[in-house]
């Protein structure tokens, strides 16, 4: 049995492959549903492997828990929640967005649902491989799930056929791909891992430019400030390595940042940013970001958390670490929290990896204030501070057009106009509920729900008709623009 995939690593392939599928899907509004229901029919999914193959340990906790796609929430299950789920797991239910994929499929004469068939298996076996290999049992539960998709496709005569993917390969293989001895001749072939396949899905893509990078934090709908706070930023680090390119002197500088500001103010959308510049300006040498909050630093067991923070500093070296509502590691209330010893974990990493890790820490700005006066060693390593306003209700519009376009969707000139005032109305009722682009993305999603419903009644609607989101489509009244909201699109 080999060494496991750490539950970041099990979230990175799980967030990119699913991430990959949903920009493929085709129709909107499939599209749509997958990124709401796909993510708890794959931790159901999980549970079901987890029943055939009986042994709970708190790893099983953590792979549940890295089982999300980005923009969804971060699931918290327990130990005993979990093992309540698995042991009552009901049995395999065909999902509601994998009906709406293949009539999308028959509609269109596409095969989506068939490629996504591939990468469910690809993910059941990653979930199986969470004690290092995957046994009969399991590679016996994922080929029956596959083969209840399959048959569903054949019975409403989607286009393909059946998948190509041999699950039995998978049997008894360590995660790196190299074959377990058990007495077996067979066993003696090497047989590709789960990750290793999904991988392969995923083509490669070029690194942006400088240049390229500093276009699209320029195409960041408002963050004026912000804006010139990352430009002043990239001009002292391009310096710094023209000084010392030139055998000058560079004097001792912390490169981490605080971000403040409410939520769904585009923090995690200028980290991505800025871990990709520092890699272009040759800061980082690899430039990916990894986002956690405290359930990705701090274990409910005493001993884990220092080996949990320091598995997401070394997942992050190279890169950027983003923890986001930071503030929640410093418990004032309680000596004993563990998420004092995250901190401390954390510091040593940013001394020990100076050179090659940047941490970008963020929340609400009187919290964040609260967090970095709580530990001397924060204060010292974070000196720079972005701060990130609220949108006001033109850019809130604004940011509404682009979601609308980037989806295939067009407003007429009547919803365009309603939709301008129903945010300017929402932004000037905010409270601390606010989300900023969070309730933009929930009005646009309500606002495709209900279109999808509009147009399913039309006997032959026409691609102008699938793309046309009206006023009766926005419900303005009812996601709580016209009243005072809550934050999060419902009335109060």
């Amino acid at each position: 049995m080999s060494q496991p995939m750490t539950p970041a690593a099990v979230h990175k392939q799980y967030d990119e492959t699913m991430t990959a599928f949903r920009r493929q899907i085709s129709d909107p509004a499939t599209r749509v549903a997958f990124g709401r229901e796909a993510d708890g029919f794959m931790r159901q999914c999980a549970c079901g492997v987890w029943h055939t193959d009986q042994g709970m340990t708190p790893r099983h906790v953590e792979y549940h828990n890295a089982i999300y796609s980005k923009g969804n929430p971060v699931p918290t299950a327990l130990y005993w929640e979990l093992a309540s789920a698995v042991e009552d797991y009901p049995g395999f239910a065909l999902p509601k967005f994998f009906r709406r994929m293949v009539q999308a499929d028959l509609e269109l004469g596409l095969g989506q649902s068939r490629r996504f068939i591939d990468t469910f298996t690809l993910m059941l076996l990653l979930f199986a491989a969470v004690d290092g290999k995957v046994s009969e049992a399991e590679a016996g539960f994922v080929n029956t799930c596959a083969d209840s998709l399959s048959a569903f496709c054949n019975r409403a005569g989607v286009p393909g056929g059946a998948s190509g993917l041999n699950v039995n390969e998978f049997v008894a293989r360590r995660t790196d791909g190299a074959p377990v001895r058990t007495g077996r001749p067979e066993d003696e072939a090497v047989a590709p891992a789960p990750a290793a396949a999904a991988q392969a899905q995923a083509p490669a893509q070029p690194e942006p430019t400088l240049e390229e990078l500093q276009a699209q934090l320029d195409e960041l709908c408002g963050l004026t400030k912000v804006k010139e706070d990352v430009k002043g930023l990239i001009n002292l680090v391009k310096v710094r390595k023209l000084r010392q390119e030139a055998g000058l002197p560079v004097p001792p500088m912390s490169l981490h940042l605080v971000f403040m500001g409410n939520p769904g103010t585009g923090k995690t959308t200028v980290a991505r940013l800025l871990a990709k510049i520092y890699h272009a300006v040759g800061v980082l040498s690899k430039g990916q970001l990894v986002e956690v909050d405290r359930s990705g630093l701090v274990a409910g067991f005493v001993g884990q958390t220092a080996l949990k923070t320091q598995e997401a500093i070394d997942k992050a070296l190279g890169g950027v670490l983003f923890i986001d509502e930071a503030y929640a590691l410093a418990n004032q209330d309680n000596a004993n929290d563990f998420g004092r010893e995250a901190i401390e974990v954390l510091l040593k990493g940013m001394e020990d990896h100076r050179d090659d890790l940047i941490v970008i820490v963020a929340g609400y700005t009187d919290l964040m204030g609260d967090f970095i006066h709580a530990n001397p060693g924060l204060e010292s390593r974070f000196n720079k501070y972005f701060y990130f306003e609220d949108y006001d209700g033109a850019q809130l519009a604004e940011i509404f057009r682009s979601i609308c376009k980037k989806n295939g969707y067009e407003l007429d000139e009547e919803a365009d106009k309603a939709a301008a005032e129903a945010f300017q109305v929402m932004y000037d009722r905010r409270d601390e509920n606010f989300g900023n682009a969070r309730d933009v993305r929930n009005v646009f999603e309500a606002a495709v729900a209900r279109q999808a419903n509009r147009v399913a009644a039309m006997e032959t609607p026409k691609k102008e008709d699938l793309m046309a989101l009206c006023v009766a489509d926005l419900d303005l009244e009812d996601n709580g623009a016209s009243e005072s909201t809550d934050g999060s699109g419902a009335r109060s």
